[in-house]
């Protein structure tokens, strides 16, 4: 397990893009597994800014996204469909057919959780995974309690998830209950893992998944057994972290 400390969030996003782009320039058709949230936000901001400039194309790039609630059309300003083209393929050089999300307005969710999965076995797998970690160690929507076996699924969403998250909705009451998310074993397939953490509320969840044993109780701890994980965090998301 990697950890590169980075003075601030923006240089973490800026760390984080360098790495991305270093992927895709030395593989043209990478798979990229990616996140929705804050987090990844100055990602995305530093990927496009690096794409205009003629640095990187995404031309022959195929992505998945972690995750989608279930209830939200693709239309919906809340639905991560949204916000992914929104924030980054309306304005990188990514072919729309090479986009992939879970549909969370399926008519049959489990046909769409195993068609989902499929379909990123077919791409050969994830070549580099963006992630970003919940207050409770979630990882995707994957909450505490979740096999380590489970591969894409419909999870119910914690409580404590619903909060966190109300913040994008008008109450937590049109905060969905449900989501579709890529699962704890389709994650730790990945080739290569990138886990962005800022922020002091962030500090305990990042000691705990460093430090602490491995358990289904906190998710992302089964990170400590991938081969290829770099932990990209500001100063404050590692002030509890014993060196």
């Amino acid at each position: 397990m990697n950890i590169i400390r980075a003075e601030n969030y923006s240089e973490m996003s800026q760390l984080a893009a360098k790495k991305l782009i270093e992927q895709v320039n030395e593989k043209s058709n990478s798979v990229l597994g990616l996140a929705t949230g804050s987090t990844p936000e100055g990602l995305y901001e530093e990927i496009i800014k690096e794409n205009k400039a003629g640095n990187v194309s995404f031309k022959d790039v195929e992505s998945f996204n972690l995750d989608e609630y279930v209830g939200l059309n693709k239309d919906n300003d809340q639905s991560y469909h949204y916000y992914m083209h929104h924030l980054l393929f309306n304005h990188i050089d990514i072919d729309s057919g090479q986009v992939n999300l879970p549909n969370g307005d399926a008519n049959d969710l489990q046909e769409e959780c195993n068609s989902y999965e499929k379909a990123i076995k077919q791409a050969d797998g994830i070549d580099i995974q963006i992630l970003g970690i919940g207050l409770n160690g979630h990882i995707g929507f994957n909450e505490p309690g979740t096999p380590f076996s489970m591969q894409t699924h419909v999870v119910d969403l914690d409580e404590s998830t619903r909060q966190a998250n109300a913040r994008f909705f008008d109450s937590i009451d049109d905060v969905p209950t449900q989501a579709i998310t890529m699962g704890i074993d389709t994650i730790m397939q990945s080739k290569q893992i990138i886990l962005l953490v800022s922020g002091s509320q962030k500090a305990e969840a990042l000691d705990k998944l460093v430090n602490g044993p491995v358990t289904e109780d906190f998710p992302a701890s089964i990170l400590q057994k991938h081969a290829n994980v770099t932990i990209i965090a500001d100063q404050d998301a590692l002030s509890e972290l014993s060196e």
